[in-house]
C-alpha cells in the first residue's frame, strides 16, 4: 500500500541532552519503537555539539539537508559532513560525537536493524518529468529540496511538498513531475529475498 506522510502532521521529539530534536517520518513495523524496529527514517535538528545515541545492531546513514555541516568523530576517526560530501554511513554501536561547523544542522537519517534487513541510500536530482520504479521490499522517497513533487500512475496521484515522504510498494512504477528539486531514496531489503542481489546492483 502507498502511504503519504505529510511532514506538517509530524511532531519533533526533543533529545534528553537538550542538543536537538528528532522528527520520526516512517518506521517499520508501524507499531514498533526504538527497541524493536526493523527500519526507521527520520529528520533531526542538531542545535549544539554533543554525542549521538547508541543503536547496537543498527546500520545508519546520515545526510546533511540544511546548515553548514559538522565533523563527526566516529570511534575516534573524524569525518567531515558538508554540502560537498553530505552522506556518511556508520554502525549504530559506534561512539559518535558531533561538532557543528557554524550553527545548527538539519539531517536526514535512515536506520535498519542488521540482523533483519539492510538499506541502500540514493539521491536523485529532479527537473521536469521522470520515471521511478520501486524495486526494494520497502522504498521511502523523501522530498529534500524543491517546493512540490507529484507522483502518479494509473491507480494513484500523490502530491508532496518539501520534507514530505511517501512509502511505496515494491514493484510499483511511477511518473515523477517536479520543477526542480531532489529526492532521497531509502531502499530497505529484508534478508532472504532471492532478488536482493539483482536489485542492489
Amino acid at each position: 500500500m502507498t502511504t503519504l506522510i505529510p511532514f506538517a502532521g509530524l511532531s519533533p521529539v526533543p533529545w534528553k541532552n537538550g542538543g536537538g530534536s528528532t522528527t520520526e517520518i516512517a518506521i517499520g513495523p508501524p507499531d514498533s519503537g526504538f527497541e524493536d524496529f526493523d527500519w526507521r527514517v527520520s529528520l533531526a535538528t542538531i542545535e549544539k555539539d554533543g554525542a549521538f545515541s547508541l543503536f547496537p545492531g543498527v546500520d545508519r546513514t546520515l545526510v546533511l539537508v540544511e546548515g553548514h555541516g559538522m565533523t563527526l568523530d566516529i570511534d575516534g576517526e573524524p569525518t567531515l559532513v558538508t554540502d560537498a560530501d553530505p552522506v556518511v554511513a556508520f554502525d549504530g554501536s559506534s561512539v559518535v560525537q558531533a561538532k557543528l561547523a557554524r550553527g545548527g544542522s538539519t539531517d536526514f537519517n535512515a536506520m535498519t536493524r542488521s540482523d533483519r534487513c539492510y538499506h541502500t541510500f540514493g539521491r536523485r536530482r529532479l527537473e521536469g518529468n521522470s520515471t521511478f520504479v520501486a524495486r526494494a521490499d520497502v522504498t521511502v522517497l523523501f522530498l529534500a529540496e524543491g517546493d512540490t513533487l507529484e507522483l502518479r500512475n494509473e491507480q494513484e496521484r500523490i502530491g508532496l511538498v518539501r520534507y514530505d515522504a511517501v512509502v511505496l510498494e515494491g514493484g510499483s512504477t511511477w511518473k515523477l513531475e517536479a520543477g526542480q528539486g531532489m529526492v532521497y531514496i531509502v531502499d530497505v531489503w529484508y534478508h532472504g529475498d532471492e532478488d536482493d542481489e539483482e536489485f542492489h546492483d
